[in-house]
């Protein structure tokens, strides 16, 4: 981790919602999402608050041996939103602590806030992240 990542880091992020990204896509072998409306899934929303602090941090980590991993999330998501409308996002970093990073967020579509809340990432060395993960799925093999 850099010095300049540090409480206050301000940044913004917008994405075009288009048909992919809505419920019925979400889990396309699901018979209930199939039936559902089509606007912006909040699955692929939690994923567009990733991705925006992702993308905030990078340039005050080690990219790419260093990296973030989510690790809680507590946003609302009381609007809905259909294709062809863009979400901006709105992000601080709070706190600091050691490797953990947490954020507040928010969303609007340009006519509704649709999202606000809180998300946990905490930094990680990718090849030791990675080397673990693919032990346990080794181990779980029969």
């Amino acid at each position: 981790m850099k010095e300049s990542l540090t409480p206050g880091l301000t940044f913004q992020f917008s994405f075009l919602v288009s048909e992919e990204k809505t419920v019925p896509r979400l889990y396309p072998e699901s018979e209930e999402f199939q039936s559902m409306p089509r606007v912006f899934a909040t699955g692929f929303m939690v994923g567009l608050l990733e991705w925006a602090c992702i993308r905030a941090v990078a340039p005050h980590i080690d990219w790419p041996r260093e990296q973030t991993v989510g690790t809680a999330i507590n946003v609302t998501h009381t609007a809905a939103t259909p294709p062809g409308l863009t979400v901006q996002i709105r992000g601080r970093l709070e706190k600091v602590e050691g490797r953990k990073l947490t954020f507040f967020l928010e969303a609007d579509d340009g006519i509704d806030k649709i999202c606000e809340g809180y998300h946990e990432r905490f930094v990680i060395d990718a090849a030791k992240f990675t080397a673990r993960a693919m032990k346990k799925a080794v181990s779980s093999e029969p």
